[in-house]
C-alpha cells in the first residue's frame, strides 16, 4: 500500500539574503526548521539544509532495510547506528555523492563501511 508523506516549507526573498522554514511534515515530527543559503554552503549556525534532512532519511532508510536483511537472514540486530553524510557543492549541482555506512550490534557483528551512490548508479539500482 502506498503512503504519501507531505512538507511544508515557507521560502521568504532572494537565495542568498533570504530564508526558509519548515514548517510541517505529515507526522508532525518535525516542523519549526530554519534553512538559508549560507546554512547549507558555509557553518549551519543552528540552522539545517536540504542536504541534513536527506542525510537523516538516507540513514533512516538504510538502517530498516539493512535491519530487515539481517533479519531474514537470522542475525536480527539489537541496534544499528547509521551515519549518511550528503555533500553539497555549490555550482556542481549535477553530480551529488552520499556516503553511507551503519554499524550494528547482535550476535555477530558486522560492519558495513561506506557505499557511494552517484546519480548515474541510482538510476540503474
Amino acid at each position: 500500500m502506498a503512503t504519501d508523506r507531505k512538507a511544508e516549507v515557507t521560502w521568504r526573498g532572494d537565495l542568498l539574503s533570504g530564508g526558509g522554514r519548515v514548517e510541517s511534515v505529515t507526522s508532525r515530527a518535525l516542523g519549526g526548521l530554519d534553512v538559508s543559503w549560507p546554512a547549507r554552503t558555509e557553518e549551519p549556525s543552528g540552522l539545517t539544509s536540504p542536504e541534513e534532512l536527506i542525510a537523516a532519511a538516507h540513514a533512516t532508510c538504510f538502517s530498516m532495510a539493512f535491519s530487515s536483511g539481517l533479519a531474514k537472514e537470522g542475525h536480527a540486530p539489537e541496534e544499528l547506528k547509521t551515519s549518511a553524510t550528503v555533500t553539497f557543492q555549490p555550482g556542481e549541482s549535477r553530480e551529488w555523492t552520499k556516503t553511507l555506512s551503519s554499524r550494528q550490534r547482535s550476535r555477530r557483528r558486522r560492519t558495513v563501511r561506506s557505499r557511494k551512490h552517484s546519480p548515474a548508479s541510482r538510476k540503474s539500482a
